[in-house]
């Protein structure tokens, strides 16, 4: 108890409490601005912790974490614009609640979600640290392979027969143009014919801000110019979930925390996981399915809730086992070695009241959630206000500078390009630039961990798919492509039991 009171005591010190909710309001404004990740805006706020105490300065990057996360869902919603990879689910079906002038309430559902996955995560880092890291240690590259293989699956089973070939195939166009560059085993070079643009990769950042962004600028601009549209959109403003809204997608937002949380503590999976395998599951549990991608409000609260409580999850084994649970928290790590800190066991037991401290700023940090997001959704609800002419030169103009953001490279500008002039042909032909940049970002991981298995088991693909945990996975996998035929199937025969 006394170390409890004193983290409490810590946590509400003027000097902490202030750095915590700056922490929080810079984190919305780096995820909201598209190529900006969290990781990469951690790493820019770095030098800026080393004035302060080690556990202000973790508290305060913990913060604008857990800002970035909810920040990258106001241009997701607003301008179809992922401000970060977890955000990509969100575009889904919060871009066209926006443009049916449900803006604010997407918004609401966005933030509210993410309040509540990362209250639930607080509370599941605060009780189940220890062991759930212990779990998650189990883990063997096949069961990450066959995690990753399930997030492909999960997103291409969720519609019809013909929507799903065409998301399989986006997906494995990803996961082909992940292979392009040096291989990560052997270290030679493939797929870069000649090129020095592609020496380094296809790095799904430009690909995600062209394929999205850029090509619905495309889209918007043709259409506008059809119809002579140019005006302006109404106004947003943020509405909250109300408890009878709480009440109603009370089971949706169950299974995301598990999810999200289950993710989340699973070292170098990643959060976008989370945001697909709850995205699906809402789908599957949904009474209307065939809704989806047409403006659900489950559709953004299962992704931004799992994302934000796989977020908070990755700290779980960062601070308990020094692992990082993904790449914004190997930054964390790092934070905590530059301290003076050394996560893993013994710190718990020498600093016991750090982790105390840390869930308490968390807390707080989630709840500044719901007023740093009314006022960050003001900022950028000015520009969707704009004619479509200046909104789409804004939209172009981040665009530009999000991808030169993304290692200074020119190069990265010309895949940007390519991709946005690729997804304008993938939208209108109906193909799914969510599975293709999926397959960007989980493509590495399947590829990676396959390879590791294979050298660990002397190429013995058995170990692949015969492993307790990672057989199930790929079982979950397989019925999740098979979940539209079986669903087709059921049909056909109720109608002729009904005939």
């Amino acid at each position: 108890m006394d170390v409890i009171i004193q983290g409490f005591i810590y946590s509400f010190a003027p000097a902490h409490l202030m750095l915590v909710v700056l922490g929080a309001f810079i984190g919305i404004l780096m995820g909201a601005l598209p190529g900006i990740s969290s990781a990469m805006g951690i790493v820019l706020l770095l030098p800026f912790t080393f004035s302060m105490q080690g556990i202000t300065a973790i508290a305060f990057l913990i913060a604008s974490m857990c800002g970035a996360t909810f920040g990258g869902s106001i241009t997701s919603i607003l301008f179809a614009t992922p401000g970060t990879p977890d955000s990509v689910m969100t575009v889904l079906d919060g871009y066209p609640m926006h443009k049916q002038g449900n803006g604010g309430r997407a918004l609401g559902y966005a933030v509210s979600a993410s309040v509540i996955g990362g209250l639930v995560s607080c509370v599941f880092m605060l009780f189940l640290s220890l062991p759930l890291s212990k779990a998650a240690l189990k883990f063997s590259p096949a069961e990450y392979a066959a995690l990753a293989i399930l997030g492909i699956t999960a997103i291409s089973g969720l519609g019809s027969s013909g929507s799903q070939i065409k998301t399989l195939i986006s997906g494995c166009l990803g996961i082909t143009l992940a292979m392009v560059g040096s291989d990560t085993v052997a270290g030679i070079m493939r797929f870069d014919f000649g090129l020095m643009a592609l020496i380094n990769g296809v790095h799904f950042v430009p690909v995600m801000i062209g394929a999205f962004a850029l090509s619905e600028v495309f889209i918007q601009a043709m259409e506008k110019a059809k119809s002579q549209d140019m005006s302006a959109t109404r106004a947003v403003k943020v509405k909250f979930m109300s408890w009878v809204e709480f009440w109603r997608y009370k089971w949706v937002l169950l299974r995301a925390s598990i999810i999200g949380m289950g993710i989340g503590i699973l070292p170098g999976v990643g959060s976008t996981i989370a945001a697909v395998l709850a995205y699906g599951d809402a789908v599957r549990s949904s009474k209307t399915p065939e809704k989806f991608g047409s403006g659900m409000p489950e559709g953004v609260i299962a992704p931004e809730l799992a994302t934000s409580a796989a977020i908070g999850g990755s700290l779980i084994p960062t601070m308990t086992l020094g692992i990082p649970g993904g790449g914004t928290t190997a930054v964390i790590l790092g934070a905590f070695v530059l301290h003076g800190m050394r996560p893993g066991p013994l710190l718990l037991t020498l600093q016991p009241t750090l982790l105390y401290i840390v869930f308490i700023s968390m807390f707080l940090a989630n709840l500044l959630l719901f007023v740093g997001g009314i006022y960050g959704v003001k900022l950028f609800a000015q520009v969707s206000r704009l004619p479509y002419y200046i909104q789409g030169s804004i939209i172009i103009t981040l665009c530009f500078v999000g991808t030169f953001a993304q290692g200074n490279n020119l190069n990265n500008v010309w895949i940007m390009l390519i991709a946005g002039i690729i997804g304008y042909f993938m939208k209108k032909y109906g193909f799914s630039v969510a599975g293709l940049i999926l397959g960007i970002i989980l493509g590495p991981l399947i590829e990676g961990n396959t390879r590791q298995m294979l050298i660990i088991t002397g190429g013995n693909w058995g170990g692949l798919f015969f492993r307790p945990i990672a057989g199930p996975i790929f079982l979950a996998g397989f019925a999740l492509l098979l979940f539209p035929q079986i669903k087709s199937l059921l049909a056909f025969v109720k109608k002729r039991k009904a005939d």
